[in-house]
């Protein structure tokens, strides 16, 4: 009998150093994406499609994966923002790829922010929140002039904490 006491004692004594199991869910929102919606320029209040649109970082040699491929054909795309730094400079060349150089077309955007760490859980850690700044982001040619083909930038919401809502307007 008293084994059997003793047995029960060391098992329960076992299971009371284990911890729960801290895996992030896949659902919990952590780091926001921008959020980017085209406009026509022409009809401010209609949704453009973008054709073979990339976006590549400043330092980067591919472009951003939007669903599956660095070629974005749609109204509305997510990309994501540096967390170790104030500001994130994007290429975003239009129908890249053509084998009409002439097509190919290539503006630089510059966005500010300010950023902010926020807990999300003990399991997921912290996620970062940006404010953009209301004078972004900065709209220049490509190093070799091409014609800007975004006509004009607006900022619609410059608070980045989820991916539900368009963060940014571009109008071409």
């Amino acid at each position: 009998m008293k084994k059997i006491i003793l047995l029960l004692f060391v098992i329960a004594l076992s299971f009371s150093g284990c911890e729960k199991d801290d895996i992030c869910d896949a659902d919990t929102v952590t780091t926001p994406r921008l959020v980017i919606s085209f406009y026509d320029v022409n009809n401010p209040s209609e949704l453009k499609e973008v054709t073979d649109l990339t976006i590549i970082g400043e330092g980067m040699t591919e472009g951003v994966t939007y669903e599956s491929s660095t070629l974005i054909n749609g109204s509305t795309v997510s990309i994501p923002l540096k967390t170790d730094a104030d500001a994130t400079t994007f290429s975003f060349i239009l129908n890249y790829g053509s084998a009409t150089a002439t097509l190919v077309n290539e503006d630089v955007l510059k966005f500010t922010y300010v950023r902010e760490n926020v807990f999300v859980s003990r399991a997921c850690g912290f996620k970062t929140v940006y404010t953009l700044d209301p004078q972004t982001p900065i709209l220049t040619d490509a190093a070799i002039p091409d014609q800007k083909w975004i006509q004009y930038v607006a900022v619609k919401n410059s608070t980045i904490d989820n991916e539900n809502e368009t963060h940014l307007e571009i109008y071409f």
